[in-house]
């Protein structure tokens, strides 16, 4: 029998009518980017104005050295924090999916049958089927369900973001791990040398002493000038095993020996552009997850707000019902029906309220993260650039420094061996100035390489 009724179906239409009316005056309101976010009015002096960026090179152009590439290569590829953000993108693109879902009606299939035996005086046993289908639809009038999308949107984005922001420090950490790794290799190997010139030194004072030009004080001074450099060799290879390590953990094995070349045989572009402040913005995922985060709770205040308006739900449900199985499909058992329905929310005890209080706390936390992160962005720029600058200038006097040492121990030495005007604390001393300045050299040129390095990564560069 078709079971139509004529009431809901006035209901229908008028809230169809209703809905269509108030469509105009949706409560959710569009995201628009916060004045001052893009960042130029935040650290346009911290930056150069060059219209090349640095961060738009491949690390695989980047780095010239072979071995360097090959880790970063292996890093991206195993290493645990890296795959830890794969698998968020993949939950939050799960996430999305089920909120676009949510737009739609459901719509599930029944079947039923039911047996009852009454009493021999009446009919005896009673039969009725039924099989039919039921959707229901929640017309998203406010933008309740089109708000939550988008949030669940911004949500994956910020997972992505949140990749490049760890493949970008991967890099980064990589790199300068393997160029730390190369200047202790070089200090080791100007300490050992330096030992093996210790060592002569010591019989060439014994000789000295022999022949009455030196005094055994020498000898011994220049025997303890000999253990006070070799005594500095087990803490190198210390520190080469351990930096080994903290490689190997990034790039996701075992610690082992870390295949390298030489700090010698580093080169890097000297042509630095920071670029102009937009390019920073467009460039760091870190800036970019701030600034999703920032939209998905902005969407979630639209969320919040939706609460407050009533809902509009429609049921419908059409199939066959009859008494007998035989007869259930006959035209006369086909019913339909359809309805809807509004709902308001009268007394919640303050949950709605709350709720929106909550969401817009949060929306004006994250505003002030995201701002903080375009200053923290600004400030990386400008310490990398002047930390290269400075690295460069040092490199110039450094340079004369140890020319100038090399030259007075020479002259130590023989004034020592010549004349009685000097004695073997100034070439201690000599010697002792040379062998900083050759580590401070080495140290120099760490921190440029490093300085390109935090700069390419404060720029946003090793992801693309």
């Amino acid at each position: 029998m078709k079971r139509i009724v004529s009431g809901r179906k006035i209901m229908f239409v008028s809230s169809i009518i209703v809905c269509t009316i108030i469509q105009s005056c949706k409560v959710a309101k569009p995201y628009v980017q916060p004045a001052g976010a893009a960042g130029a009015d935040l650290y346009r002096k911290a930056v150069s104005t060059d219209t090349n960026n640095i961060a738009d090179i491949p690390w695989q152009k980047l780095f010239s050295d072979a071995s360097l590439r090959s880790l970063v290569q292996q890093g991206i590829s195993n290493n645990p924090d890296l795959s830890i953000a794969i698998a968020r993108i993949k939950a939050a693109a799960a996430n999305v999916r089920q909120s676009s879902m949510a737009l739609y009606p459901s719509l599930n299939a029944n079947a039923a049958a039911a047996f009852q035996r009454v009493p021999a005086t009446q009919f005896g046993t009673q039969e009725a089927y039924q099989l039919y289908a039921n959707s229901s639809w929640e017309a998203d009038i406010w933008g309740k369900l089109s708000s939550a999308k988008k949030a669940a949107l911004a949500s994956l984005l910020q997972s992505e973001a949140y990749r490049k922001a760890v493949q970008t420090q991967l890099v980064s950490d990589i790199a300068t791990s393997y160029y730390s790794l190369l200047a202790l290799d070089a200090q080791l190997k100007i300490t050992q040398q330096t030992v093996e010139n210790r060592k002569r030194e010591v019989e060439t004072m014994k000789a000295l002493k022999e022949a009455d030009v030196v005094t055994g004080a020498a000898v011994v001074q220049s025997e303890a000038n000999r253990y006070s450099v070799e005594i500095t060799i087990p803490d190198l290879k210390q520190n080469i095993r351990e930096t080994e390590n903290n490689l190997s953990i990034l790039l996701g094995k075992n610690p082992d020996t870390i295949l390298r070349s030489s700090l010698g045989l580093q080169t890097i572009d000297t042509t630095l552009a920071a670029g102009v402040p937009l390019q920073l913005l467009a460039n760091r995922p870190d800036v970019q997850q701030a600034e999703y985060q920032l939209r998905n709770s902005f969407e979630l205040v639209n969320v919040a707000r939706t609460y407050f308006y009533p809902s509009l739900n429609i049921t419908a449900a059409a199939g066959f019902s009859g008494t007998a199985l035989s007869k259930l499909f006959l035209p006369a058992s086909f019913f339909a029906n359809i309805a809807g329905g509004l709902l308001q929310p009268v007394l919640d005890k303050g949950v709605n309220r709350q709720r929106l209080a909550l969401a817009q706390a949060r929306q004006e936390e994250y505003l002030a993260s995201f701002r903080k992160t375009i200053l923290l962005a600004g400030q990386e720029v400008s310490n990398a650039l002047y930390s290269y600058q400075a690295a460069t200038d040092k490199q110039s006097l450094r340079s004369q420094q140890i020319a100038n040492l090399e030259k007075s121990v020479e002259y130590t030495k023989l004034l020592l061996q010549y004349s009685s005007a000097t004695n073997y604390t100034d070439v201690l001393t000599s010697e002792q100035s040379l062998l900083a300045a050759q580590l401070g050299g080495i140290n120099d040129r760490l921190q440029q390489l490093t300085a390109v390095v935090n700069l390419y990564r404060s720029l946003g560069g090793g992801w693309k």
